[in-house]
């Protein structure tokens, strides 16, 4: 007998028994409907929150834009010739009626053309802008939001701050409001309105990054950083904070392609406005200077002069018959205080004493050896330039060798060329003293500020002092520094 094979349908059918089976079991009591399996409950999701914490600049802009302009300069450049500076073949020479022909020479003069923002600060037609906008123009011209342009005449500039003052022949103009950089906090909204690449009025927005920066060779101003979208054609234009005033001027990027990259630099509006206040009154800027070098206060430092601060400045180099020479200021003096005001870092220095008028007489709180001590100083006036002296000085024939120091005495002549009285010239610098930073040419003035005119002397110095850091005063290139140097 053959087996049988159930067929499809059979299958099919059996499967279905058994499913019906199953469930009869799970029925729920007659004349009721089985309730459908209950699900996990999920959260309902939150609705998005359009517009939450997001400034609206319309009204700020509506309100205070008018007051800011386009300004371009012209100015006369020398131009070179199409052909670089290859000069014209000599008349008797056989290509010269060549050259004259086919390469003629470009006009020796033509007109360049600059961009820039300014703002209005008076009715009358006063305007603030950057001094680099306006810089050797022959003719600066205004434009205004309602289309109308003027002639402007430079009533004065400041490269020190980069601040101009010009004035155009009109009255009754809307004029902008000044607010306090001192209140501003880091991460506040502002907004810059200006003429980036010639596009007028256009309106870049962001925070406030840093406050009292510090640039190289900037030492007056103490910069707002922001991350505000400034690009050529801002320069001098406003930076306004959400209330509408203006706390500064777009000056500067940060940047190494030409454009904006992230950093951003303004100058505070109150340095600004004391700035055009004396160009307006006496037409150039007065500064106080005391006749002293500074540098920054390390951790390193700090400790050989018993400091547990690195607040102050450490002066490096007082300069002979200066007003800080005759308020008996020293070399390894660091600077607490300046007119009362406490200066946190050497880079406030500057600052506070070029704001102080020249003539006036202020106490100097100073740190020295180890105690604080109260000096008084007359403030003299900034000159216009000065000339930094650069005299290296020449290798010497005595020769000692100590703590990775090669030194050697200063004789007559190299004194002569320095303009020093003594010190020890370092021939050689290896070990910790080239991680400190010594060179081949530093002439080794003090240790501690204690003298060392001679290698004797330094020797006798370096004889009293135990393990630990000193602080290493170097003449270098006619400018003194400090530099920590670990002593085993």
């Amino acid at each position: 007998m053959h087996a049988i094979k159930p067929s499809t349908k059979a299958l099919l059918l059996a499967a279905s028994l058994i499913a019906l089976s199953a469930c009869s079991k799970q029925e729920p009591a007659s004349g009721t409907i089985p309730a459908p399996a209950k699900q996990a409950e999920l959260p309902a999701p939150s609705a998005p929150r359009v517009g939450v914490n997001l400034p609206d600049f319309t009204s700020l802009i509506e309100a205070h834009g008018p007051a800011v302009v386009n300004i371009s300069t012209t100015q006369t450049v020398n131009a070179r010739s199409r052909r670089g500076d290859m000069p014209l073949p000599q008349e008797d020479d056989p290509l010269f009626d060549f050259f004259r022909r086919f390469m003629p020479q470009q006009p020796r003069n033509y007109q360049a053309q600059s961009l820039g923002s300014g703002f209005i600060i008076a009715s009358d037609g006063t305007i603030l802008t950057n001094a680099h906008v306006v810089a050797d123009a022959d003719e600066v011209t205004v434009r205004l939001t309602d289309k109308r342009e003027f002639k402007a005449k430079v009533l004065g500039s400041d490269k020190r701050t980069d601040v101009a003052v010009i004035k155009i022949n009109a009255d009754k103009l809307p004029i902008v409001t000044l607010g306090q950089p001192a209140q501003l906090r880091v991460g506040e909204w502002v907004v810059a309105i200006g003429s980036p690449f010639g596009f007028d009025n256009s309106v870049t927005a962001g925070i406030v990054s840093a406050k009292g920066r510090s640039l190289p060779e900037e030492n007056y101003v103490p910069f707002i950083q922001t991350d505000v979208a400034i690009n050529p054609g801002n320069s001098g234009g406003p930076l306004f904070n959400m209330r509408g005033e203006v706390v500064g001027i777009n000056s500067q990027i940060y940047s190494r392609s030409g454009g904006y990259m992230g950093i951003s630099f303004a100058i505070p509006i109150d340095v600004a406005m004391n700035v055009a206040k004396q160009l307006q009154q006496n037409g150039k800027v007065s500064r106080g200077r005391i006749g002293v070098q500074i540098q920054p206060l390390s951790q390193e430092l700090a400790q050989p002069f018993g400091l547990k601060s690195t607040d102050g400045a450490l002066v490096s180099m007082v300069e002979p018959g200066s007003p800080a020479a005759r308020a008996g200021m020293q070399p390894g003096d660091v600077i607490l205080k300046f007119n009362g005001e406490p200066v946190k870092g050497s880079s406030e220095l500057p600052l506070i004493v070029a704001n102080v008028h020249p003539g006036s007489k202020v106490p100097v709180q100073i740190w020295r050896r180890g105690q604080s001590l109260a000096l008084s100083v007359t403030v003299a006036e900034m000159p216009t330039e000065k000339v930094a002296a650069n005299q290296p000085a020449e290798p010497a024939t005595a020769k000692i060798q100590r703590l990775g120091l090669q030194i050697s005495d200063l004789d007559a002549e190299q004194k002569n060329e320095l303009g020093m009285h003594g010190g020890v010239l370092v021939e050689n610098a290896e070990g910790d003293a080239a991680k400190a930073g010594v060179q081949e040419g530093d002439v080794i003035v003090a240790i501690n500020s204690v003298a060392t005119p001679s290698v004797a002397a330094f020797n006798k110095v370096l004889g009293k002092t135990g393990p630990g850091t000193v602080a290493l005063l170097i003449a270098r290139e006619g400018n003194t520094l400090y530099l920590p140097m670990r002593i085993r």
